[in-house]
């Protein structure tokens, strides 16, 4: 190549992980999809959470003890299919992990748009059937344990997706009022604000129209985010 060409050539032509949206935008918009579902799961399944586990194991307790309201079958689905949705996750991460981190969020983020989708056509076609309950909360929850094993294993700093007690301890007390820099304020704020904004929406629509709008679109999400994603947290 000519040094005009080499100048020419573009920054992702050099390195193939640079092509595509940087992670922590593609990991904010996995956050909108993880409150939809667990807006979805909560609201629509029985008082169950897919997608936050810490939650669910406190669902658990309340079910356990009579409380009305609660599952303990709904709930020990959706912790058992998380489980397995994150030890598959990291049996990915032994595959694609040493390589290119693009093609691995891309593999996962495809896997967990098909699940979801799958979700949501059956929430379209079969909406009564009790067996309906298990199916939603069995394809969601393991899509999620999918999702978190992969980004867990990614590494970016205060972006899990699904859980935020972290990370409001940390914006407050990193914070420049609590003696800190304040230098990630911004994407743990943004997180936040992902996560409330997807529950908000997902919950409108199982409040206003029915459990699959929410899911179809958390699949349609997950589905452009996996298309567009990069392996950089950040962009050139």
């Amino acid at each position: 190549m000519t040094a005009e060409g080499a100048q020419d050539a573009r920054p992702d032509d050099a390195d193939p992980e640079g092509r595509g949206l940087p992670l922590v935008p593609v990991l904010l918009g996995l956050t909108v999809v993880s409150g939809i579902i667990d807006a979805v799961s909560y609201l629509g399944l029985g008082h169950v959470f897919t997608a936050n586990m810490t939650g669910n194991v406190v669902v658990l307790g309340f079910a356990a003890a009579g409380a009305p309201g609660f599952s303990v079958p709904h709930t020990l689905t959706s912790l058992v299919c998380f489980l397995v949705g994150a030890l598959t996750g990291g049996r990915v991460a032994v595959r694609y992990g040493g390589g290119s981190r693009r093609t691995w969020a891309r593999v996962t983020l495809t896997a967990e748009a098909l699940l979801v989708g799958a979700s949501a056509v059956v929430a379209f076609t079969v909406p009564d059937a009790t067996t309906t309950t298990y199916a939603l909360i069995a394809l969601t929850a393991f899509a999620m344990g999918l999702r978190n094993a992969t980004v867990r294993k990614l590494g970016v700093a205060d972006l899990t997706t699904t859980v935020l007690t972290m990370t409001l301890t940390g914006l407050a007390s990193d914070s420049r009022a609590g003696g800190g820099s304040g230098h990630r304020s911004p994407r743990r704020t943004a997180s936040v604000f992902a996560m409330l904004a997807g529950a908000v929406l997902g919950a409108w629509l199982v409040v206003h129209r029915d459990l699959g709008t929410p899911l179809l679109i958390a699949g349609v999400a997950a589905g452009v985010l996996a298309v567009v994603t990069s392996g950089q947290e950040r962009g050139p």
